[in-house]
């Protein structure tokens, strides 16, 4: 049954389209969750009764693989919901692969857009304010694909891609809530914030790093105290506290690091073990680690405290993901178990593809990525820079 339901996944894959049309929308952080919450509820409850109703109607042993639906009507006698539902089937087959190559190519022009790949799908139609060449790139190779093989291994394949990815994503999320980045790379719109000094990527991080030791000695010298002769006393109880908060910090880094290591690995060697023809104490032995594993690792997520700053991380309010560490964790078990159990067949398809990908990078992305020449500035500096450019603004 749960081999199955990595098929069955294929179903409920399209709703991040919305996802993907975020700058097409007004108020994006409340109509987004919203319209996936109501678009995904609505399709889960019209695929269960439709399911009811079938199995009502025939055996879920005697159902046609090919024709379910149309032929549990056609066996009672009533013919003319065959045409009806057929009609229905191609109907709603088009309207999903039209939903279907809707993201992608804004996937690839934002791609574009931070140097992975070339301007072409970036180029955005003065007419119609979309992506029209990447679209048409997309559909061509969608087309190619849908002609040179089989509905069930591109079903795998698309579900073996959305899974990846959804599991990526509870990773992420466990990685910015524990052990966020203590640099991040500042856009070029920022630069000015630097100065009127040269704006050469070297002389901007230069300066970048010197207006920072600015900010932390202006930090360190408003830590004194100033005597009745207006001298400035040190505070070596603050500065030895600082210290020691500071120690503290990287180590509640380091334990937050090896314990998510930890989950993904109790992870993956739980849901093998599961899933593969193993000998009964072999298999005992590796589900008994695994989930020992996962299950030390969770309570030690949960027991150490979250990163201060994850609720400004992105300079727009942060994210809101509920229950962490358990959903994320549960995403993760959950996915890495329908991934194992989708064969090898659509797992060597989709190494071949992300195999194309990786070349796409090395001999393309890598030398002509954004981030190449970026500017790293610490954190606390680039929440400093934020505001300020904030303030500007207003």
């Amino acid at each position: 049954m749960l081999a199955g339901s990595g098929i069955v996944f294929f179903s409920f894959i399209g709703f991040d389209v919305v996802a993907s049309t975020a700058e097409e929308v007004k108020f994006p952080q409340r109509d987004l969750p919203l319209g996936i919450g109501i678009a995904l509820s609505i399709c889960c409850i019209l695929y269960m009764l439709v399911s009811v109703v079938i199995v009502g109607l025939v055996p879920y042993f005697a159902l046609d693989p090919d024709t379910p639906i149309s032929s549990a009507f056609a066996s009672h006698g009533m013919q003319w919901a065959v045409y009806v539902i057929t009609t229905g089937a191609v109907t709603a087959l088009c309207a999903s692969l039209m939903g279907s190559l809707l993201p992608q190519p804004r996937m690839f022009m934002a791609m574009a857009r931070d140097g992975l790949l070339p301007s072409f799908f970036s180029d955005i139609s003065e007419r119609t304010q979309v992506p029209v060449k990447s679209t048409l790139a997309i559909g061509i190779l969608a087309a190619a694909l849908s002609f040179f093989m089989d509905v069930s291994q591109l079903a795998g394949m698309v579900s073996v891609g959305t899974l990846l990815a959804f599991t990526a994503v509870a990773v992420s999320v466990l990685i910015l809530r524990y052990v966020p980045p203590d640099e991040v790379p500042l856009p070029s719109s920022l630069h000015e914030s630097f100065g009127t000094l040269s704006t050469q990527s070297g002389d901007i991080q230069e300066v970048a790093i010197l207006n920072f030791k600015d900010y932390v000695n202006h930090s360190d010298n408003s830590q004194h105290l100033i005597d009745n002769g207006g001298r400035s006393i040190a505070r070596p109880l603050l500065q030895k506290q600082i210290t020691q908060d500071e120690q503290s910090e990287q180590k509640r880094r380091r334990i937050a690091a090896w314990s998510i290591t930890a989950v993904c690995i109790g992870v993956l060697v739980f849901t093998s073990a599961a899933s593969f023809e193993l000998p009964r104490l072999l298999r005992f032995t590796f589900c008994t680690v695994g989930g020992g594993l996962l299950l030390c690792s969770l309570i030690v997520l949960t027991c150490i405290s979250q990163d201060n700053a994850r609720d400004s991380f992105g300079h727009s309010g942060g994210f809101i993901c509920p229950f962490v560490p358990y959903l994320p964790v549960a995403c993760i078990l959950v996915n890495t178990y329908l991934l194992v159990n989708l064969g090898g067949g659509t797992w060597i398809r989709v190494s071949v593809w992300l195999l194309a990908g990786e070349l796409v990078y090395l001999f393309y992305g890598r030398g002509h990525s954004s981030l190449m020449n970026a500017v790293y500035v610490p954190t606390a500096y680039a929440d400093e820079i934020h505001r300020s450019s904030s303030s500007h603004l207003v």
